[in-house]
């Protein structure tokens, strides 16, 4: 994502070689901006930003206990429990969204 391009030029860690083109670079998942001298040209990307959330459409639930699972039992699994609706799992798993 673009977003992960925005680095100070400081911050840029290489990722090419020396006379490396935009293209190849981008092509190995890289940033490209020769606009710095003196700087890498072919910058590593910012890692993205997850975080976990729990899913809130109760159909899309992926089961993650099994039946009688306790909220501390399904907890200490690291998943997400909600005692309701009857009818799908209350012991879920999270979804890894990006910021």
């Amino acid at each position: 994502a673009r977003c992960q391009c925005k680095l100070a030029p400081r911050e840029r860690r290489n990722c090419g070689f020396p006379g490396i083109s935009a293209a190849e670079c981008r092509k190995a998942g890289c940033c490209f901006n020769a606009s710095v001298p003196g700087v890498p040209w072919c910058f590593a990307p910012k890692a993205k930003k997850v975080r976990k959330v729990c899913p809130n459409d109760p159909h899309g639930r992926i089961n993650c206990g099994y039946p009688g699972i306790t909220a501390k039992e399904c907890e200490r699994k690291g998943c997400c429990f909600r005692a309701h609706p009857a009818g799908v799992p209350w012991c879920f798993y999270h979804r890894v969204v990006e910021e």
